[in-house]
This record gives C-alpha cells, sequence and structure tokens, in this order.
C-alpha cells in the first residue's frame, strides 16, 4: 500500500513569521535574559541547581568541572557543553562578577582575555554565597517543573535569599532586546531592600542616599551621579567609568602614570597594547615605555613617560583614546511576569521583595505541614507509651506489621501515620524518661506552629522574618566598596603639548612633490647647502616650522593634502626626501602648485584659489582643518578642462590681481569675492575672450609698497607701479598689460608682486634657469612690452617663473 504524501500549501511569510515569533519568544524568556526574581539566566540556573542536586556544594571537595557540564547538559541544559562551560567559568571569575556564585581549581581564564582551561583540567563547587541562592530550595519554595525529557524536575527560579540582579548584574543580547546591568555592593542593594520593605513609596532620591550605584568587581571610578539616577528611574542611563590612576615621580624629572584599576570588562591585554600603538605610531610621543606589572598581589600597568613630560596631559589624552575610561550604558531589561521589562530601581526592588514574600510564605507552609506531621505523631507516641502495655500485647497478638498496624487502629484509635510510628518505634526508645522527651519535642513543635502561623497570618511578621534573614546576609557577606563615584563627569581637555612634543625643525616640499622635515641639527650641519633634489626640480616651499603645526599642499586639480608636521619622516637634509604619493594618492597628471604652513585654523584668514577659466573662490581657513586626512581633500570644484592656477593664503584687506595669457589684468579688492564652502567651485573672476586663460594671479596686501614684475613668453621682463591698476570689480575683461604687436606679439607667462630686493627664477621650455634682481629694474607703463633677459631663440619660451625663496630660517634660529 502506497503513503499518500501530505503536505500544507502555506505562504511563506507566514510560516518564516511563526517560526521567528517562536524562536524569539524562547530566546527572550528561556535563554538571553535574566529573571528579575533570581537575576540568573537559565543555564545559569540550571548549574547552580545541578552542582546543589548533585551534593557539589561549598563544604565539599571540588569536583571535575567536566562531571558537572555533563550533568547540566544530560539532564536539564540539552545544548553544548562549551556555552554551558563557559557559563559555569563566568561566574566563578572575580573580575565579572561582584560575588562569585561558583569556585574554581585551575586556569579560569583572565582579565587579559585568556581562555580558562578545558573543563576536564579545572574543578568547581558552588561558594558559600551560592548556597544562599539555593537555601530552602527543598522545601517546596519554588516551582519545578519537567525538565526536556521529562526524567527529572528542574526549578523555574530559586529562592535567592540575597538580591542577585543587582549585585552581580547581568548582560545578555536576544531577539529584539539586550540586557546591560551593573553589578552593585552587596551591602548597598540589601540596604535598599530593606528601606524598601519599610516605605513601600520610598522614591529613587530617598534609595540612592543607601545604594549610591553601581560598584563593579575590577573598582574604578564612577563619574555621572544623574546618569544613575536616570537609569534608576527609566532603566537606561549613561556613566563614564575610568581607571584608577597615580602619577608617581622618577629619578631625573621624569615621572610614571600607574594604573591599579580599570573599567570594567576592559581586557587589559588590549588595553595596554592599545596604549603602546599611540606611542608607536607617534600619535603621542611623550610615552617612553608600558609596562604591565600586575601580579598575584593586584593589577599594575605603568606608562613610564619621557623627561618633562606633562603627565596629566599625557592621562588626559588616554581617557578619551583609549579605554582608559569608557561610557557604561544602562539598559535594564529583565524577565518580570514571563515578559521582557524595563526595569526601574523600585521595580527590581518589588519584584525581589514580592518573590521574598511567597518564597518565605511558601517555606512557612512547608515546614507548618511538617510540624502538624509530626507533633500528630508525638501526640500518637505519647497516647501509646500510656498504655504501653496494651499496645505490646495487641502488637504480638498480631499476624504481620499490616495487621499490627490495623489492630492498633481498631483497638485505640490510632491514625495510620501514628500506627506505622508506633509500630516502627525502637525498642531501646520504650525508657521512661522517653515520654519527657516527647513532652519537651510537642511543647517546641507547638512554639513553632505559633511562629508559622504568625508569619502566615500577619504581613507584617513576615517582613521581620525577610529582614531578619537580610540582616544575617549582609552580615555575612557584606565586602567594602570598590568603585568611587563621582558626581560629575569631568570634561576631557587636550592640548597639542601633550599629543606632540613642541620641536622645531625644517619643513621643505619640492615642486616634484618631494616633501620632508629635517631637523636642525642636520640643517646647521650643512648650512643650508647641498640640498638633496633632482636636477629638473626646484623649491617649493622651505622654512623653520614647529612639529605642533599643519602644512597645508594644494594640487592644480583642485585638492588639497592635510598634513601634521608632526606626521613627516625625519630627513636629513642632503637626502631626497618622501614623495607626497607615499602620503597620498595622486592623479598622474596633478602637481603640487603650493605649500601653505598654518599654525592656527582660525577664521580670520581664508583660502584664496583662481582657475586656468577664470573662477575664482574664496573659503575660511578654519574650514581645512579636519580629523582624517587619510586621502586627497576637495578644495575646489573644477570644471571639465580646468585647473587651479594660483592658490594663497589671504586676508580680508588684500587685493587679487588676474593675468591672463593674453596680457588682460583685473584687480579687485577681497570683498569683491564671497565665503563658500570648501568643495564649491566659486565665482567668475575674469571675463575671458575666446582662446584665452588665466596664467596666474597673485594677492596685494593692504598695505603694499611693491611693484608687480611681469615676464613674457619671449623672454621679456617688466616691472610696474600698482598704481597703474585701480581696484575695480571682478568679473570684468580686464585692461591690458602689454603693447600689442601685429606680428609675434608677447603672451604672459605670468606676474608676481614683488618687493624690494627678492630674486625671480625664469625658467625656459629647454630648462634653462635665469635668475633676476628685481630692484635694479625700472618700472615701466602698461603699454610697454619690458626688455629682453632671456635668449628664447636659443633657450626656448619661458614657461614659469617664481620668487627665490627667503633665506629666513637662519633669522629665525638665531
Amino acid at each position: 500500500m502506497t503513503q499518500t504524501e501530505r503536505y500544507q500549501d502555506l505562504p511563506l511569510e507566514e510560516v518564516i513569521g511563526d517560526r521567528f515569533g517562536r524562536y524569539s519568544k524562547y530566546i527572550i524568556q528561556d535563554r538571553a535574559l535574566p529573571d528579575a526574581r533570581d537575576g540568573l539566566k537559565p543555564v545559569q540556573r540550571r548549574i547552580l541547581y545541578a552542582m546543589f542536586h548533585e551534593g557539589n556544594t561549598n563544604e565539599k571537595p571540588f569536583r571535575k568541572s567536566a562531571k558537572t557540564v555533563g550533568n547540566v547538559i544530560g539532564n536539564y541544559h540539552p545544548h553544548g557543553d562549551t556555552s554551558v562551560y563557559e557559563a559555569m567559568v563566568r561566574m566563578s571569575q572575580d573580575w565579572k562578577v561582584r560575588h562569585m556564585l561558583i569556585e574554581m581549581h585551575g586556569n579560569n581564564g583572565s582579565v587579559d582575555g585568556d581562555p580558562p582551561a578545558a573543563m576536564r583540567y579545572t574543578e568547581a563547587r558552588l561558594s558559600a554565597i551560592a548556597m544562599e541562592m539555593l537555601r530552602d530550595i527543598q522545601k517546596q519554595t519554588v516551582d519545578l517543573v519537567q525538565n526536556f525529557d521529562d526524567s527529572e524536575l528542574e526549578p523555574t527560579v530559586l529562592p535567592a535569599r540575597f538580591p542577585n540582579l543587582l549585585v552581580n548584574g547581568a548582560s545578555g543580547i536576544s531577539a529584539g532586546y539586550a540586557t546591560d546591568m551593573p553589578p552593585h555592593a552587596l551591602h548597598e542593594v540589601l540596604d535598599a531592600v530593606l528601606m524598601r520593605m519599610n516605605k513601600p513609596q520610598s522614591s529613587v532620591d530617598e534609595l540612592m542616599t543607601v545604594l549610591k550605584g553601581p560598584d563593579f568587581p575590577t573598582g574604578g571610578i564612577i563619574q555621572g551621579v544623574d546618569g544613575i539616577k536616570k537609569a534608576y528611574e527609566t532603566g537606561k542611563g549613561k556613566i563614564v567609568v575610568r581607571s584608577k590612576a597615580d602619577i608617581e615621580p622618577l629619578k631625573g624629572g621624569k615621572e610614571q602614570i600607574v594604573i591599579t584599576e580599570i573599567p570594567f570588562e576592559v581586557n587589559k591585554a588590549v588595553l595596554i597594547r592599545k596604549i603602546d600603538d599611540q606611542r608607536l605610531d607617534k600619535r603621542l610621543d611623550g610615552i617612553a615605555d608600558v609596562r604591565d606589572e600586575s601580579d598575584r598581589t593586584g593589577l599594575r600597568i605603568v606608562i613610564e613617560l619621557k623627561k618633562e613630560v606633562d603627565a596629566r596631559g599625557i592621562l588626559q589624552f588616554l581617557f578619551k583614546n583609549t579605554d582608559l575610561q569608557i561610557a557604561y550604558n544602562f539598559n535594564m531589561i529583565a524577565i518580570h511576569n514571563r515578559r521582557p521589562t524595563m526595569m526601574t530601581l523600585p521595580l527590581l526592588l518589588d519584584a525581589y521583595i514580592t518573590h521574598q514574600k511567597d518564597v518565605v510564605t511558601r517555606r512557612s507552609n512547608f515546614e507548618l505541614q511538617k510540624a502538624k506531621d509530626r507533633i500528630h505523631i508525638v501526640e500518637g507516641l505519647m497516647k501509646a507509651l500510656s498504655i504501653l502495655d496494651e499496645v505490646i500485647i495487641t502488637i504480638r497478638q498480631s499476624q504481620d506489621k499490616r495487621d499490627a498496624k490495623n489492630n492498633l487502629i481498631r483497638a485505640f484509635s490510632f491514625t495510620e501515620e501514628q500506627a506505622e510510628a508506633i509500630v516502627s518505634l525502637q525498642l531501646y526508645r520504650l525508657t521512661n524518661t522517653d515520654i519527657t522527651d516527647l513532652r519537651n519535642e510537642e511543647a517546641s513543635l507547638q512554639k513553632l506552629i505559633s511562629e508559622l502561623l504568625a508569619i502566615l497570618n500577619n504581613e507584617s511578621q513576615l517582613a521581620k522574618v525577610i529582614k531578619q534573614e537580610l540582616q544575617t546576609i549582609r552580615k555575612q557577606f557584606a565586602e567594602p566598596r570598590r568603585s568611587i563615584i563621582e558626581d560629575e563627569i569631568e570634561e576631557i581637555k587636550i592640548t597639542l603639548d601633550v599629543m606632540i612634543p613642541s620641536e622645531e625643525v625644517v619643513v621643505t616640499v619640492t615642486k616634484d612633490g618631494y616633501v620632508k622635515r629635517t631637523s636642525t641639527r642636520s640643517y646647521s650641519a650643512s648650512n643650508g647647502k647641498d640640498f638633496a633634489m633632482k636636477e629638473s626640480d626646484y623649491l617649493l616651499f622651505e622654512s623653520m616650522m614647529n612639529t605642533q603645526h599643519h602644512l597645508l599642499l594644494f594640487t592644480s586639480l583642485g585638492n588639497y593634502i592635510y598634513q601634521p608636521i608632526h606626521e613627516l619622516p625625519e630627513i636629513r637634509w642632503k637626502d631626497l626626501g618622501q614623495h607626497v604619493s607615499s602620503i597620498v594618492s595622486l592623479d598622474s597628471n596633478e602637481t603640487i602648485i603650493k605649500a601653505i604652513p598654518i599654525d592656527k585654523f582660525d577664521d580670520t584668514r581664508f583660502i584664496l584659489a583662481v582657475s586656468k577659466l577664470g573662477q575664482i573662490k574664496r573659503s575660511s581657513l578654519a574650514e581645512y582643518q579636519v580629523q582624517r586626512y587619510s586621502r586627497a581633500l576637495n578644495t575646489m570644484n573644477l570644471k571639465k578642462g580646468d585647473q587651479v592656477v594660483y592658490i594663497d593664503l589671504v586676508t580680508q584687506a588684500d587685493d587679487v590681481f588676474i593675468a591672463t595669457l593674453n596680457a588682460y589684468a583685473v584687480r579687485f579688492n577681497m570683498d569683491e569675492v564671497p565665503v563658500t564652502g570648501v568643495k564649491t567651485g566659486g565665482v567668475k573672476g575674469i571675463n575671458l575672450k575666446d582662446g584665452d586663460v588665466v596664467v596666474n594671479a597673485t594677492t596685494i596686501p593692504a598695505d603694499a609698497r611693491g611693484e608687480l614684475f611681469l615676464v613674457t613668453h619671449r623672454g621679456a621682463v617688466k616691472k610696474m607701479s600698482l598704481k597703474e591698476f585701480e581696484q575695480g570689480t571682478r568679473g570684468k575683461r580686464g585692461i591690458v598689460v602689454l603693447r600689442e604687436l601685429k606680428s609675434n606679439a608677447h603672451r604672459v607667462s605670468g606676474v608676481l608682486y614683488v618687493q624690494e630686493n627678492e630674486q625671480v627664477v625664469i625658467e625656459t621650455a629647454k630648462g634653462v634657469r635665469e635668475v633676476v634682481e628685481t630692484k635694479p629694474i625700472r618700472n615701466s607703463d602698461r603699454y610697454s612690452n619690458g626688455s629682453f633677459i632671456v635668449d628664447t631663440d636659443k633657450d626656448g619660451d619661458v614657461v614659469r617663473l617664481w620668487k627665490v625663496l627667503k633665506k629666513s630660517i637662519e633669522s629665525k634660529k638665531s
């Protein structure tokens, strides 16, 4: 007989939605989130119960961890052994939990993130305080349910005779929910519970008079009381946890920073590596060495500093840039009434108090029933002793135990339980003194029953019992607070001096893009001569700069490179510099046209750029400061075929002079150019004729006393007074600066603003360079074509010119 195939035709989204809904419900309720009553996840609860059930308690010898893991997997938690062992190890790590629930012999990991030894090597047992989590569990204080295969019973929650969720905290990620609860000091949490019991409507402010805030097992300094209060009121809040650090003096004027406590759940080895990376990457030159001197006596990280370095400033930098200081975010979600709930502090305390009332009530009911059962037996034994001879005769006349019990019940009106106790009575107890013991036991049982009834019938008596037991736990297990709490979050202030030692260096940039910084010692040894440079290259920039300053390198394609001076490689004066392509990648046809030194990025100065097609733009210098500079950044949005021909640092009072290839020029004030963002394309600076382009521009200072120096492609030079060019407006055609010739007309190769004693280098197409003294040249009017200096027939047309860099370094050094 063939079996017919059965299938359901269902929409995929319904199936997936149903399956994921079930999975999410399981993950949320029974895996990743702690219960608000005992503060445990199911795997933790099962581990503790399995150890207790097997007698692996704190007063007995340690047992192999693998045995416990096997028991947990086989009886309660049908998941991987790794997850069970990891949960078990975490409960034994004193840097993870405030009060360890498991004691472990062997390697159980380290604060450096080292993994624990395999479970076959380690041994474990319940800790003393873990026994308080399980105390009275055998007295029906909590519900027991069938395990996964119905072969065992397991608890749905532990009695938890102390508020474990607040004491040890919790963290976990489930489907759609996550939790992060910090640990607290046991005595403070118990004081808060007691306050809440004495005054059920107590506010968070009142509770915080006894529960100051979290108390991490690794200590540290907690900042931000407002964040703690917000978390206790809403379930979410943020605090700052910073390391405990001291500054110790050393010989020779040096100092060292000693870290003795680090933030919660920070990996010490990773932290030390990150601190040392700051030194190796030269982000922090003040550190000489970083050592881990931790031992069995405690944690100790030593950061040795260089001579005369500001230790407090270094520490502030490390707080900001490493895990010496972290932000801890409360997210107090727990399972409350079988639902994930955002817990406030009052709600957490109330959930625990309600649980304890239930536990003590159920325990009292259990003990009351036990006492009643026992007193019933005692009354039967006392009655039996009073008629002992008749009882003995009745038993001797009986055929067996069952017959004896029936005869006693029929003859003397004993109950089944009393008859069982009588026939099971040992002969040695049939003495005259035994009746006294029974009477004393009856009295004590009557007293116990009265006490238990008082607890069950009187709410205040119930609360009194809970308070007494909490006080006992407080006295037995309280430890001093480890974390210090400070009201305000301290603002971290970092000065540049801390990050980069102030040092004067010589910085050079060549036209071909070779950049380097040279120590003053190397520069002095060469007397500024024998500079390493390729034959066809020339110096674009040379200046004494401070390592705390920056260099902006502008390219012909409208980009710029942001370069902190301290990050430049230190290269000898006589060695070739580092090519700019090793700093950032540039196009093959992109060249460096300007290097501008920057001591500070303020908004009173501007970067002015002029393009080949006559566009001009001005942007605030402050906008050029960036945090990320691993690539070239845009400074002018150029049209296709356009390029930057001039760029410089200017002020509001400066004038701009733009010259074109066909000898037109305009001069206007900086006010004519609106201030725009860094990536804009600018506005029209000069109205070009067809076929004409801008060759370059120059800036004229407000108090200018120099002249304009012009060179043509035919090798003619001339100097013109600034009075020849009055201020106008931008966007005009401009005025001519050369006399027009019918044949072989001069074209402008470049124009510069020069002052007395400045030299200009003129370079031809064949690489011939001519140095021209500007002072001896007489001024000409706009319509002259100047005097010939270069023989272009022999050496080629003039292709570029530049001012010789003034040797200001020696004067700065002196």
